[in-house]
């Protein structure tokens, strides 16, 4: 009889070690084999000292900014892709090529070339990340970023760059595995066309939020997509101010938690409809909206969203406004300033240079930025054109140049799409949204696809 009880004892100590090794393996993340989605974020205040001269409208001049009425700040969302399809350029490494950072700034532009290229050099070295999208919030009381070589600003420009990377670190500190969801709705009322007078007027209407928990379903962050010009406050108001989406962020962040992070879209032809609404208000109900759709989603881990990037610069060498014609330069200079008119000069050496971003996270979303005011037409076709699942249209990012209207509002006419804040050439902004049509086709290997499929009929 004692034999039995040995062999049983021996039989439910093994299954006993074997249960513990088991539970030390998945406590261990070194010995966890299959790569997640990772996420991270980090908020930081941004606004100005006061006495800088202000971005947005031509009547200010350079006139200083007297104070602040509410404060400007940057927040960073780093995503970490578990594997990626776009192979790592030389010299970036495997890690920091499956790294995106998503960071919003309460500005009215993304910063110019010369800062932008420090900055992103400075946040592959110092955090690791390789790919990075800058959005401005295009709020008209914030700091004039052109000035890159005029003081005080320059100083406040070098500061804005440390602390864009200090966030950026921090961010990529605190990641951790994350959940993830993407969803949107079409919203009625909450923006309206403000150029065109031909019916029916384009509006994007889109509303797009990613929901990013914890694997415990702790709010990491919540990134909102919307296009509409923060204009809501008077022209004439010398304050420091991050405009509606500095209501939104808030209002987001209070009642969900976590960090909100606002992309501004391609809102050039948008405008707020805030009916009898403030800017508080405004911003307010737009986050109801956001928490609605987060409420509404379902966030999982994903080990199977691989991240894929392309970039492509353009050259347009023919501008419709020569901008070195010494009356041109005079009458800029008159309508706006003298040292905001030299830094444009500058960066239109050769033409106007603007830049595209794509990123397809997965199989069925993806973000097209590009570093101008675009018309909501260009974001409205290329939507329906790409045909995915969700897409964020990200404009004012690294970088700006000015207006990129259809063609067909350059036909009709109006601010926006004439040559004095549009010099660009005619046709520039439906090039570069078919070059990143193209870009979204070829990350999700459809072209390649289509032409295997093409030479496999033939044989």
């Amino acid at each position: 009889m004692t034999r039995p009880k040995n062999k049983l004892a021996v039989i439910c100590l093994l299954a006993l070690l074997a249960l513990f090794a088991g539970a030390a393996g998945a406590a261990d993340p070194a010995k966890n084999t299959q790569p997640v989605l990772r996420a991270g974020a980090f908020d930081i205040d941004i606004t100005p000292p006061v006495g800088l001269p202000m971005w947005g409208y031509g009547g200010r001049k350079d006139l200083p900014c007297r104070g602040v009425r509410d404060p400007l700040e940057a927040c960073v969302v780093v995503l970490e892709l578990p594997a990626v399809v776009t192979p790592a350029p030389k010299g970036v490494s495997e890690i920091a090529n499956r790294r995106v950072a998503l960071i919003g700034i309460d500005a009215g532009r993304a910063p110019a070339r010369a800062t932008m290229a420090k900055l992103r050099a400075r946040l592959l070295a110092e955090a690791g990340v390789a790919h990075v999208f800058v959005v401005g919030s295009h709020t008209h009381h914030g700091p004039c970023l052109e000035l890159e070589k005029v003081e005080p600003t320059a100083s406040y420009i070098r500061d804005l760059v440390d602390k864009l990377v200090l966030a950026t670190k921090k961010s990529v500190e605190r990641l951790v595995p994350a959940k993830f969801a993407v969803g949107s709705r079409e919203l009625a009322k909450h923006n309206r066309n403000r150029h065109t007078k031909i019916s029916p007027k384009p509006v994007d209407r889109h509303l797009t939020v990613i929901r990013l928990d914890d694997l415990e379903g702790k709010p990491i962050a919540t990134v909102v997509n919307f296009a509409a010009h923060p204009t809501s406050l008077p022209w004439d108001l010398f304050k420091y101010s991050a405009d509606y989406p500095g209501a939104l962020k808030n209002r987001v962040e209070k009642t969900i938690g976590g960090r909100c992070v606002f992309l501004q879209g391609f809102s050039g032809d948008l405008s707020t409809n805030r009916g009898r609404k403030n800017v508080d208000e405004f911003g307010e109900a737009l986050a109801d909206e956001v928490v609605a759709i987060s409420r509404g989603l379902k966030p999982e881990a994903r080990s199977d969203l691989l991240l894929g990037v392309r970039e492509e610069d353009f050259r347009f060498e023919k501008m419709r406004v020569d901008m070195k014609e010494p009356l041109t330069r005079l009458k800029y200079s008159i309508v706006f300033f003298k040292s905001l008119v030299d830094a444009f000069v500058e960066e239109y050496e050769g033409g106007v240079r603007p830049n595209i971003q794509v990123a397809m996270l997965g199989t069925d979303f993806g973000f097209v930025s590009a570093s101008g005011e675009f018309f909501c037409a260009h974001a409205i076709r290329l939507r329906e054109r790409a045909r995915l699942r969700e897409a964020m249209f990200l404009g004012y990012c690294n970088g700006y140049h000015q207006y990129f209207p259809t063609i067909e509002a350059v036909a009709e006419g109006g601010y926006g799409a004439d040559k004095e804040v549009s010099p660009v050439e005619v046709g520039a902004g439906e090039r570069m949204m078919d070059r990143a049509l193209q870009h979204l086709f070829e990350l999700r290997k459809k072209i390649e696809t289509a032409r295997k499929k093409m030479k496999a009929e033939k044989k």
